[in-house]
Parts: structure tokens; sequence; C-alpha cells
């Protein structure tokens, strides 16, 4: 199966999906993984600007993914409504070009003005095409509606959690939603609500069977 991952910025989706990410891969699903930002303006003066966009290189090889599998746009980070129609050509493209059957994006109930671009562009290139998915981030959302969960090992979190290490210039601004605590701890919550040892849940904008 096809699977398309859309990230505003890079760590979003591995934050949002990144056990299921995982899973994906050891299924041998097709992935195609977009990045819209590598959110240079938002590093500190000291880090280089490509720290972040050499993260996410890390992460990508550590999954053993290879280049055909990722793409780093340069949008501006928190100016992607500047670039609204060029993020929907770029996507239809993608549509076009790599028919994806399912697409994980940000929710459209995320308060964050990049993730709310990216998702709404989302579904307009792909409302006909594919299955949408929408991952969460607690820490953005006013309100989510847990309709679909992808159950996960153990393993699989913890791999999710040695992943997102590579983010060491996010690790060093000690946000909460970066801690193991926290993702084990949500990940046992989902886990919980659908007879898992562990899951990630998603929002349902569209499914097609």
């Amino acid at each position: 199966m096809k699977i398309l991952i859309l990230s505003p910025h890079t760590d979003d989706a591995e934050l949002g999906c990144g056990g299921s990410i995982i899973k994906f891969i050891e299924e041998r699903h097709k992935i195609l993984w977009i990045v819209f930002s590598a959110a240079e303006e938002s590093l500190p003066k000291n880090l280089p600007k490509d720290t972040l966009k050499k993260e996410f290189l890390r992460v990508v090889e550590s999954l053993g993914l290879k280049e055909k599998n990722y793409r780093i746009y340069n949008f501006k980070v928190r100016y992607l409504d500047d670039h609204r129609q060029e993020i929907l050509e770029n996507l239809i493209r993608i549509r076009e070009e790599f028919k994806p059957k399912v697409v994980f994006g940000p929710s459209l109930n995320d308060f964050h003005q990049d993730h709310q671009v990216v998702a709404n562009e989302m579904i307009r290139a792909f409302k006909t095409m594919s299955s949408i998915i929408c991952y969460e981030l607690p820490w953005n959302h006013v309100t989510f509606n847990t309709q679909l969960f992808v159950k996960l090992k153990k393993e699989h979190i913890i791999k999710k959690c040695e992943m997102l290490k590579n983010y060491k210039s996010q690790l060093a601004k000690e946000k909460a939603y970066f801690s193991e605590e926290f993702i084990q701890g949500l990940a046992k919550t989902r886990g919980i609500q659908c007879n898992s040892e562990c899951a990630e849940a998603f929002e349902v904008i569209r499914w097609m069977v």
C-alpha cells in the first residue's frame, strides 16, 4: 500500500504518527514523506540554519528510508499561508506521481497556522482520491476526535523515542512533549482505548474502501 506522510515541519509527523510510520515500514508499505519547512528561522542563532534538516535526514536514515522516500521543501516557517497555492500544486503533482492509498497529515483542529495550511491543502488535493487521516499533536489541538487507532507494540514506541532523540536541537529546549514519559504515556492511554499494548490515535476525514 502507498502511504503519504505530510509534515508541516521537521518532527511533526514523527511526534504525531512516528510509531505508525515504524510499523508501516516493518510491513513493507511504500512510504513517501513530505516536509514543507525545515524551520530554519525558529532555530537559536548559534545553530547552523540546516540543523533541523540534518536531524530529519538522520531520522529517515535510522528508519532505512532512501532519498526517493522523502522530500524537503524550503517554505519559511510560520508563513506557509503565503504559499497556499504553491503547496496545493505540489500536492497535486505528488497525487498524480505517487497515487497514495492513504494520506496522513495534521488535524483541521490544530491551531498552528502552518499546520492548518497543510491540513486544508491536503484535503483539497486528495479529497476524491485517497483516504485522509489526521495525526494527533495534543499540545496544538482545541479538540481531537479519536476515530481511528493504529495498534502498536511497546517496541514501536521505544523506537519512536529513539528516533526523536535525533532532534537534539529540540531536546535542548526541554519541550514536555518530547519527553519519553509523555510519549509513552500517551501511547499507553491510546492503547487502553483500543485493547492494545500501545497505539496512536487519528481523526478520519475520508476513508476510501
